[in-house]
C-alpha cells in the first residue's frame, strides 16, 4: 500500500472514530466547530512496535496530549513516521480520548553485500547507497539505492549496467540484502560532431572540450565517458573558447547525444552559432563614488581599443578596478560593463561604472558536498567572512581559486537572502575528486651517467583533505639513482605561505671518467603571492658532495674535489616568479619568467654569489590550426666571494638547455675532456608546437620545430698549471624537430637535434627523450 492511500485511510479512520466530516471543501468540522478547537486528546497509545520503542513513535508525531490539533497535524505525524523507514505501514484513530497509533515494522538489514562488481569496489558502493547493516529494510530506498549505483557505474562509462537485489532470512525480522550487478560492456564515444561552426575546425572544438571520443588509451584516461552533466561543462568550454576570442554574440543552440545500442557507442552533436568577431572599441571608466577617481582608474584597464574582444579581459579589468576601490575604502562598491555593439563597424565600445552598490554583509558561507575535503579548506579560499562587506568580485575571485586548487570536478557558488535585507547567504556547492596519482616515468640521457632513466612515484595533493601536497619519488638509471620526498603546507600558520621541504638524494657513476658522484640534502622553502601573477619563494638549501674516483685519470681540479671530499654546500636563496599562462599543460598565451638570487657562505664549502633568470613567452599563431609559438631565454652570472670557487659551483648546460648537445656538453673543459662550467652563460630558443597532420587530435600528438642558441664561458676555478679550452665565450646553435605528447603517463617529449655551431671539444648529442615542461 502506498503512503498517500495509508494516510488518506488514517484520516479517514480518524473521522469516523470522532464524527469528523470532511466536506467537499476540504474543511474538518465537528458540529460546526473547527478540529483545531475540538480534538483534543488526553494520551497517546503506540500499538505494533517491537523493536522501536513507543517513546520513539510519539517523538515522531506533532499531536501532543492535552493540545488541540487539526487533519495537518494528522499529515504531518504520518509523513514523519514514514519518514523513519521503520514502519511498512502507520495508522492513525483517536478512541474516546486517546489517540491510538498503529505501526508495521519494516525488517532490519542485516547485512549489505555487492555481488558482480569489478570495476567499482565494495566500498565506493557502500559509501553510495543509504541501505546500511541495521537500518530498516525499505523498497523506497532501496530502489533509490539502485539508482545510485548505476549513476556511479555511469560516471565510468557503462551506462547498460543492470541491477537487481535479493533477500535471505536470516532471523526473525531480519534479513541480509545482496544488489546483483551485471556491469554489462563499457559504452564508448565513436564520434563528436560539430554544427554551425565555421571560424574553427570540428578538430580545434574538439581539442577545446573535455569529453574526447574513444582511443587508444581512454581506457586509463576515461575522458570518453558521456556524462551529461560534462556535456553542459563542455558547452561552457566552448562559451570561454569564444568569448575570447573576439565572438561575443556566441552560442550553443544544442548538445545530444544518441546511443547506437548495437555498438555500445555514442555519438555527440554539438550546434552552434558563432556570430560576428569584434574588436574592442572605446573603453572609459566612469566612477560615480565619492572619493574615486575615473582617471587613476585607467591604468587598470585591461582592454584596449583596436584588440581583438576578449571576454577574460574584460574580467580582468573588473577585478583589478574592484580590488582598487576596496582597498580605498569603499567595499561595497560595484564595476559594472557596459557593452556597446557598432555592428557596421563589428565593434564593441565598453564602459566601466564604477558605483555605491547595496550595502550587504556575508551572514554566513556555507558548504556543501564536500565529502573529502575539510571545510576550512574552502572557506580559507575566500578573502570575506561571516560579517564583512559582500562584495560579488571577491567571491568570483574565490570560485576561480578554488577551480585551480585542482580538488574539485565542480565548484559552484550560490546566494540566498539571510536574515535581514541586507544579509546575504554565500553557498558553495562542491564535488570532491581523485586527486592522488601513482606515475611511471621514463627518459634517456647519452653519455656518462646516463643511459636509461625510470622512476616511479606516488603525490597527492589533498592529503588527508587538508590541501597538503606530497610526493615521494625514486629512480634508477643504468648508472644512476635518485630519491627524493616533497610536502608542502599551502597555507602555513594560517596565511597564504605556502611552506614546505624537498629531501633528496642521487647517486651517479661516470664509468668513462673512472669517478663517483653523490649528492644528498634538503631544501626548506617558503612562498608567497604578490599578486594574482607574481610570487616570490625563499629557500634554504643543504647539499652534501661526495666525490670518489682513480685520481690518476681527472685534471687537477677534479683530483682536488675527489681528494678532499665531502663537500657542503649551504646557502639562502630567492626567486621571483611572474606566470600569466592560459594553461599550464598546454599554454597558448601568456608569460613564465623567474629571477633567482642565491648566497653560499653560511658555513659549508661554498662561497660564492649566483643570479640567474630565465622567461618565455607563449603566443597563438594561428588559431584554427593550433599553431602555438614560443620564444624564450635565460642568462646566469656567478662570482665567488671569499675563498676559492669549487668546480661544482658553476654553471652548467647541456641538452635541457641547448639541445643537440650532452649533458655538460658545452663550455670550459680541461685537455681530458673533464667539464669545468662556467662563470657565464645565454641561451636563447624559439619553438613552434602544432597538432600532427592526419592524426585526431584527441591521440595528444604534437609535432615541433625549434632552434636553440646559447654559450657558456668563464672560469675562476683554479687550474694548478693544466690549461683549459673554451674559457671565453663561443656560440653554440642547434636546429631541430620534436615530437611531443601528452600521454596517460605525462606529458613526454622526443628531441632530434643537429649542432650547426659548435667547438671541437663540445659532446653532440642529437637525440633527446624526456618529460616535456613549459621552460
Amino acid at each position: 500500500m502506498k503512503a498517500g492511500s495509508r494516510f488518506l485511510n488514517a484520516v479517514s479512520a480518524f473521522a469516523l472514530s470522532t464524527g469528523l466530516v470532511v466536506t467537499g471543501a476540504g474543511v474538518a468540522t465537528i458540529a460546526g466547530t473547527s478540529i483545531a478547537e475540538a480534538a483534543v486528546v488526553r494520551n497517546i497509545e503506540v500499538r505494533g512496535a517491537t523493536r522501536v520503542s513507543p517513546e520513539t513513535v510519539r517523538a515522531n508525531i506533532t499531536i501532543v496530549p492535552g493540545k488541540a490539533f487539526s487533519n495537518t497535524d494528522i499529515d504531518a505525524s504520518v509523513k514523519r513516521l514514514f519518514s523513519t523507514g521503520y514502519f511498512s505501514d502507520v495508522n492513525i484513530t483517536v478512541s474516546g480520548g486517546t489517540l491510538v497509533v498503529r505501526v508495521s515494522e519494516n525488517q532490519l538489514v542485516n547485512q549489505v553485500v555487492f555481488n558482480g562488481n569489478r570495476k567499482i569496489k565494495d566500498d565506493k558502493l557502500q559509501a553510495a547507497v543509504r541501505t546500511q547493516p541495521l537500518g530498516p529494510y525499505s523498497e523506497t530506498t532501496i530502489e533509490s539505492d539502485i539508482q545510485a549505483i548505476k549513476a556511479a557505474y555511469a560516471a565510468i562509462g557503462r551506462s547498460d549496467i543492470t541491477v537487481t537485489t535479493q533477500t535471505a532470512p536470516v532471523a526473525e525480522g531480519r534479513v541480509n540484502l545482496a544488489f546483483v550487478i551485471n556491469e554489462g560492456e563499457r559504452t564508448k564515444i565513436a564520434q563528436i560532431d560539430f554544427v554551425g561552426n565555421s571560424a574553427y575546425s570540428d578538430g580545434r572544438l574538439q581539442s577545446v572540450i573535455a569529453t574526447k571520443e574513444s582511443g587508444l588509451f581512454s581506457f586509463i584516461t576515461r575522458k570518453d565517458v558521456y556524462n551529461p552533466d560534462k556535456l553542459r561543462a563542455d558547452e561552457e568550454l566552448l562559451r570561454q573558447f569564444y568569448y575570447n576570442r573576439g565572438y561575443a554574440d556566441f552560442r550553443v543552440v544544442s548538445s545530444d547525444a544518441t546511443l547506437d545500442p548495437s555498438t555500445n557507442e555514442y555519438t555527440i552533436t554539438i550546434t552552434v552559432e558563432e556570430g560576428d568577431r569584434y574588436d574592442f572599441g572605446p573603453v572609459t571608466v566612469e566612477s560615480t563614488v565619492e572619493g574615486v577617481s575615473s582617471d587613476d582608474l585607467k591604468g587598470l584597464v585591461a582592454s584596449r581599443e583596436g584588440n581583438i574582444y576578449k571576454a577574460k579581459d574584460v574580467q580582468q579589468t573588473i577585478s583589478e578596478i574592484s580590488r582598487r576601490v576596496a582597498s580605498q575604502g569603499y567595499p561595497f562598491a560595484r564595476v559594472t560593463p557596459r557593452g556597446n555593439r557598432d555592428f557596421g563597424s563589428r565593434t564593441i565600445a565598453v564602459d566601466y561604472l564604477v558605483d555605491q552598490g547595496e550595502r550587504a554583509y556575508v551572514e554566513r558561507i556555507e558548504i556543501r558536498g564536500n565529502t573529502r575535503t575539510r571545510d576550512y579548506v574552502i572557506r580559507r579560499e575566500f578573502d570575506v567572512s561571516e560579517g564583512d562587506a559582500f562584495n560579488q568580485e571577491m567571491i568570483a575571485r574565490a570560485k576561480r581559486r578554488l577551480e585551480a586548487l585542482g580538488y574539485f570536478s565542480a565548484v559552484n557558488i550560490t546566494t540566498a537572502q539571510g536574515t535581514a535585507a541586507d544579509r546575504v547567504v554565500v553557498v558553495v556547492d562542491v564535488q570532491d575528486q581523485s586527486t592522488g596519482a601513482f606515475g611511471i616515468g621514463a627518459g634517456y640521457a647519452a653519455g656518462s651517467g646516463g643511459g636509461l632513466l625510470l622512476e616511479a612515484s606516488v603525490e597527492e595533493k589533498n592529503f588527508l583533505g587538508r590541501g597538503q601536497y606530497i610526493r615521494v619519488a625514486a629512480g634508477r638509471g643504468t648508472d644512476s639513482r635518485t630519491y627524493n620526498i616533497s610536502f608542502t603546507e599551502p597555507y602555513f600558520l594560517g596565511y597564504r605561505l605556502a611552506a614546505g621541504f624537498d629531501l633528496f638524494k642521487n647517486e651517479t657513476d661516470f664509468d668513462d671518467d673512472n669517478y663517483r658522484y653523490e649528492d644528498q640534502g634538503f631544501s626548506l622553502r617558503v612562498a608567497a603571492p604578490i599578486t594574482e601573477n607574481l610570487s616570490t619563494t625563499f629557500r634554504y638549501n643543504f647539499t652534501q658532495l661526495d666525490y670518489s674516483g682513480d685520481l690518476a685519470e681527472l685534471s687537477a681540479p677534479y683530483r682536488r674535489v675527489v681528494r678532499d671530499s665531502p663537500w657542503t654546500r649551504s646557502s639562502i636563496s630567492n626567486t621571483l616568479t611572474y606566470n600569466s599562462l592560459d594553461d599550464a599543460t598546454l599554454p597558448h598565451e601568456g608569460i613564465l619568467a623567474s629571477v633567482t638570487n642565491e648566497f653560499a657562505g653560511l658555513g659549508g664549502t661554498s662561497d660564492f654569489y649566483k643570479i640567474s633568470g630565465k622567461a618565455k613567452f607563449y603566443y597563438t599563431l594561428n588559431d584554427e590550426a593550433d599553431l602555438i609559438g614560443s620564444i624564450g631565454g635565460s642568462a646566469g652570472h656567478v662570482v665567488k666571494t671569499t675563498g676559492q670557487m669549487e668546480v661544482f659551483d658553476q654553471f652548467q648546460l647541456g641538452s635541457n638547455d641547448i639541445r643537440g648537445f650532452e649533458r655538460n656538453g658545452i663550455g670550459p673543459r680541461m685537455a681530458n675532456g673533464d667539464a669545468l662550467g662556467g662563470q657565464t652563460y645565454f641561451t636563447a630558443s624559439a619553438e613552434a608546437t602544432f597538432p600532427l597532420p592526419g592524426l585526431p587530435r584527441d591521440t595528444g600528438l604534437r609535432g615541433a620545430v625549434f632552434a636553440d642558441a646559447g654559450t657558456l664561458y668563464g672560469n675562476t676555478v683554479n687550474l694548478f698549471g693544466e690549461k683549459a679550452e673554451g674559457l671565453d665565450s663561443s656560440l653554440r646553435a642547434s636546429v631541430g624537430v620534436g615530437l611531443i605528447w601528452a600521454s596517460p603517463f605525462g606529458p613526454l617529449r622526443v628531441d632530434y637535434a643537429v649542432p650547426i655551431a659548435k667547438e671541437d671539444f663540445d659532446n653532440v648529442q642529437n637525440f633527446k627523450f624526456g618529460i616535456s615542461s613549459t621552460f
